[in-house]
């Protein structure tokens, strides 16, 4: 179905924008006028205006949790005050300090408009709201309560936020200690040890065993260092890559619950 990008005024003046799927500017017109917009420009959006929209993905302003959290406390006040929810997305477009947030508060304004559910329009932006807050979302929407779940979606964003915080809280040292400690190593390794070794050599005598393991050790890291540096960096691009799948995220989860600080607290 064409796309058709439209510039309007709504009932108090306010310049409104964006695009509509319909089979010609007729209908566009329709839909707008049963939002209560006059249309000011109706025209086809041209593939030269997609790609270009497109192309500015990659400097687009990150979502966080807390603008989602506003959103949904937001959305509850005004759909409790008893306005209409294409007026309420109207105004938090309008108000929103994050434009890609805005973008897509645009577009699921705009699946309304074009007869889509409200948890089928979020479901196109899985990035933005999980499929537990489109499941809620949908719920509302069978149940004629969707002022009171978005007030429940505020707070349990709220409450993961906290406890993200606290987890945060609680790895903050043990992750300092754990670099220090592997900071340290390395020093000793490549600076330390081999100043030490020079003085053990003019001695002339045989060395304890630990000593030579040591200083073996040394030699190796001294001379494949280029290679372990490789190697920790694609570990670890392994390891993200890994996380990312259904099986390891499922994994990392199970082994975050066993910590023994930062496990009681995903517990709870």
């Amino acid at each position: 179905m064409p796309l058709f990008a439209y510039k309007g005024r709504d009932n108090q003046g306010a310049l409104v924008q964006g695009t509509l799927e319909s089979t010609d500017s007729s209908n566009v017109a329709s839909q707008l006028s049963s939002l209560n917009i006059t249309p000011i420009e109706i025209k086809p959006q041209t593939a030269k205006v997609m790609t270009k929209e497109v192309s500015l993905d990659f400097f687009e302003e990150k979502i966080s949790t807390l603008d989602v959290m506003l959103f949904s406390r937001q959305m509850y006040t005004l759909l409790k005050a008893g306005i209409p929810i294409m007026n309420a997305l109207n105004g938090l477009q309008a108000s929103t300090q994050n434009k890609t947030f805005g973008l897509v508060i645009g577009n699921i304004r705009e699946s309304l408009a074009g007869g889509r559910e409200l948890s089928v329009a979020l479901a196109q932006h899985p990035k933005v709201f999980s499929s537990f807050y489109i499941s809620m979302v949908r719920v509302g929407e069978s149940t004629g309560l969707l002022d009171s779940v978005f007030l429940r979606l505020f707070e349990h964003l709220e409450f993961e936020r906290f406890m993200r915080d606290q987890i945060k809280a609680a790895l903050r040292y043990p992750t300092f200690v754990v670099i220090a400690m592997a900071i340290a190593i390395v020093v000793v390794n490549l600076f330390v040890i081999p100043a030490f070794a020079k003085v053990f050599e003019s001695f002339g005598a045989e060395l304890p065993l630990m000593t030579r393991v040591l200083l073996g050790f040394s030699g190796f890291m001294q001379a494949s260092w280029p290679y372990l540096l490789v190697a920790g960096i694609g570990a670890i691009l392994m390891f993200r890559s890994y996380v990312a799948t259904s099986i390891g995220k499922y994994n990392w989860d199970s082994f975050k619950l066993k910590t023994p600080i930062a496990g009681k607290i995903i517990h709870k």
